[in-house]
């Protein structure tokens, strides 16, 4: 099965409440999604940055592979996911969750990933 190619703008992919980008500079991005409690941010993976959450309002339910992990974070709580490790983002309460997700060092990418 053929890989996905990598993208550098991911959010026709899926929807979100709302996305605002706070920074943004070569290497490095932070940005703020909100995700009403039924939305997700679907499996995929970055080739070259980590991805670091901050959960501002509500609950995060994170999904990793490689290895397989369940993590659920609240506000005030911080998870970083190495380049290449799969994963999938998670409203796991029943009000909206917002949280900002640090990106780099490196430059973004979104590598689409089918499910397994």
């Amino acid at each position: 099965m053929k890989e996905p190619l990598p993208l550098k703008d991911a959010s026709h992919l899926y929807e979100v409440e709302r996305r605002a980008q706070h920074a943004a500079r070569p290497g490095f991005r932070i940005s703020e999604l909100q995700l009403s409690p039924t939305q997700k941010v679907p499996w995929h993976t970055h080739t070259n940055v980590s991805d670091t959450f901050y959960i501002l309002e509500g609950e995060m339910r994170l999904f990793l592979m490689d290895p397989k992990e369940d993590v659920h974070l609240k506000p005030g709580e911080v998870y970083a996911v190495r380049p290449k490790r799969p994963h999938l983002v998670t409203n796991s309460g029943a009000t909206s969750l917002t949280f900002l997700v640090l990106q780099g060092v490196g430059e973004y990418d979104y590598v689409p990933l089918l499910p397994r």
